[in-house]
C-alpha cells in the first residue's frame, strides 16, 4: 500500500538524495504553512510552526521506499523522539502526507518562513 511523503530538501528533484524517490509516484508540488524550515547548512530542518509557505513535492511511496527515506532521515519508528526526525501526518493538497520534522534544537540557524530551501 503506498503513502505519501511531502519533502523540501535533499529528496527534492534534482537535489542530492532525490535518487530515493526515483521510483516513488511523483503527485505534484504543494505549499505547506504548517511548518518552517531552518537552514543548516548542508540540509534544511523543518519544524511544525507556521509560516508563511513552505514549497514541497509531494510523493506516492511504497513501504521499501518509505523505509528507505526512514534510514535517511534518521527515523526511528518505536522511538521517534530518539531520531534525527520524526513524522507527522500533515494536509497537502494531495491529501495526508507525512513530513519529517527535525528533533534537535534549532536555536542559532536561519529561519526560512517562506519558500524554499
Amino acid at each position: 500500500m503506498d503513502v505519501m511523503v511531502a519533502v523540501y530538501g535533499t529528496l527534492k528533484r534534482g537535489c542530492s538524495n532525490c535518487y530515493l524517490l526515483d521510483q516513488a509516484e511523483f503527485l505534484g508540488v504543494d505549499t505547506l504553512n504548517a511548518i518552517t524550515l531552518y537552514d543548516l547548512g548542508p540540509y534544511p530542518a523543518a519544524r511544525e510552526e507556521p509560516s508563511q509557505g513552505i514549497d514541497v513535492e509531494v510523493f506516492a511511496v511504497n513501504a521499501d521506499q518509505l523505509e528507505r527515506l526512514d534510514q535517511l532521515e534518521g527515523y526511528f519508528e518505536n522511538e521517534p523522539e530518539k531520531g534525527l526526525y520524526t513524522r507527522k501526518l500533515l494536509s497537502t493538497r494531495y491529501g495526508t502526507a507525512w513530513v519529517y520534522l527535525y528533533n534537535p534544537a534549532v536555536e542559532g540557524f536561519r529561519k526560512i518562513s517562506s519558500g524554499s530551501w
